[in-house]
């Protein structure tokens, strides 16, 4: 590719990563707690990126810039990691978790890198680069792992496939960009520059003609962002939840409803819509459909003797596509599948 070519591609998708990073932070709308760390994402990767494109082409750039570009390359797998976090989960204390994750990584960078400073320690710096691209790529494995653990909410989920897109892209994006700059020994310096353009410009495209903007970046749109109840309350009132319904088997009732719960509790029906949202990222039937899949799936193993439609009476389900649906959605495969794979004969 002709060197003027090249150069022009890679800084051009650097400078508009920082533009789209600046938006995130700053302009973007819904305000998210995901938007931050989206943001934040886009910014370290396009100033660390920025420095390779400017090392590769002009190696004279100020010592200060490459400095700037490896520190911020210290953030990009906190930032992927936390946005997955708080894009896949409504978590009320993610903030707080962030940050005391975030600030001891960024003050500890920032004393290495002014202690002992590129521009002097170059022999240093061949290892401390190395503990940086190995930090990144275990944020990107345990970004991976979040998904994981999500998958049911997000895969299995056919009103999510716009953000199921989204979130795959930013991931495998970020993987192939990390894979790029710590294979770099063995393919050319500007390989993780090239991959952050195509990566970038690709979500861009994605972005630009996704109208529902909120569906697209995170996993659902959260009904109580302007709203949110305390986290004590909210803890107190989820330990009361889970004492009524679970101890005294009301998810049993067929008849069962948030109306309710909220009498028996004596706590309004929203503060119990807000609790659940916050700390299970799930609806009130939703919550209640979980526990009767938990005790349908124990019925179905202990018992072979017992016919799906009766577990599914049994387990407070109004009828056999009902409880179909829900343990489709909770379990990811059917109750005739899950007895199958899950009794001996």
């Amino acid at each position: 590719m002709n060197q003027e070519l090249l150069f022009f591609f890679s800084a051009l998708g650097a400078f508009n990563g920082i533009v789209v990073g600046l938006y995130f932070l700053f302009f973007s709308k819904p305000k998210h707690l995901s938007s931050f760390f989206l943001g934040s994402l886009f910014l370290a990767l396009s100033i660390r990126v920025g420095k390779s494109v400017f090392f590769y082409f002009y190696d004279t750039i100020a010592d200060a810039y490459i400095q700037f570009g490896l520190f911020a390359c210290w953030l990009i797998g906190p930032f992927l990691y936390f946005y997955v976090i708080s894009a896949v989960k409504n978590d009320a204390i993610l903030q707080k978790k962030a940050a005391f994750i975030l600030l001891p990584l960024a003050i500890v960078g920032g004393m290495v890198m002014f202690i002992y400073p590129w521009s002097n320690y170059r022999e240093l710096w061949d290892y401390l680069i190395r503990i940086i691209y190995t930090q990144w790529l275990l944020f990107v494995i345990l970004s991976g792992f979040v998904l994981y653990k999500q998958r049911k909410g997000i895969f299995n989920n056919t009103n999510t496939k716009a953000f199921k897109i989204w979130i795959s892209s930013i991931y495998i994006g970020n993987l192939v960009i990390c894979i790029a700059f710590n294979t770099a020994n063995y393919t050319s310096y500007i390989v993780g520059a090239l991959s952050f353009s195509f990566v970038f410009y690709a979500l861009i495209l994605l972005l630009l003609f996704y109208k529902k903007r909120d569906q697209l970046l995170f996993l659902e749109t959260k009904k109580y962002q302007s709203n949110r109840i305390d986290t004590n309350e909210a803890e107190v009132i989820r330990e009361r939840l889970q004492s009524l319904v679970i101890t005294e088997s009301l998810y049993l009732d067929p008849n069962l409803t948030i109306s309710k719960i909220s009498s028996l509790l004596q706590i309004p029906s929203v503060k119990i819509s807000q609790t659940l949202n916050a700390y299970s990222n799930t609806n009130f039937n939703d919550y209640i459909n979980s526990l009767r899949i938990e005790t349908a799936k124990k019925m179905i193993v202990i018992d072979n003797s017992f016919t799906l439609e009766a577990i599914a009476m049994d387990c407070g389900f109004n009828s056999k596509s009902t409880f179909y649906n829900a343990f489709k959605k909770h379990t990811g495969t059917t109750p005739s599948k899950f007895r199958v794979e899950n009794t001996t004969a």
